[in-house]
């Protein structure tokens, strides 16, 4: 049977995988488990089932350069500052709300144009 999609203002969707938790979603994607919820109230987030598709927020807000950086262990905001050529100032500001000293691994990082 194949899963319906629920109504998403954004379009954005993420198809639930084995393993996966609204948690995890939610840190992989810089949102909050709450926005997760409240975009899909009909969730229960100690039930997600495999193929099930949640809608996700906009993309807020937008990387401007459209490249990201994946978040592997061992990175902290220094590391992928050296590694791209830019600052962790100039990470900062392309990545507001992200906590630099709690990365986890799979988040995306908006690098600076």
């Amino acid at each position: 049977m194949q899963e319906r999609r629920p109504p998403c203002p954004s379009g954005r969707y993420w198809q639930v995988r084995a393993g996966d938790t609204l948690y995890s979603i939610a840190r992989q994607l810089g949102t909050t488990l709450d926005e997760l919820l409240r975009l899909n109230p009909g969730v229960d987030p100690s039930n997600l089932r495999i193929g099930h598709f949640l809608c996700l927020p906009e993309e807020f807000p937008p990387c401007p350069s459209g490249v990201y950086w994946v978040v592997a262990p061992g990175d902290t905001l220094y590391r992928i500052a050296q590694a791209t050529g830019t600052t962790v100032d100039a990470l900062l500001k392309a990545n507001p709300g992200i906590d630099p000293l709690n990365l986890q691994v799979g988040q995306k990082i908006c690098l600076p144009g």
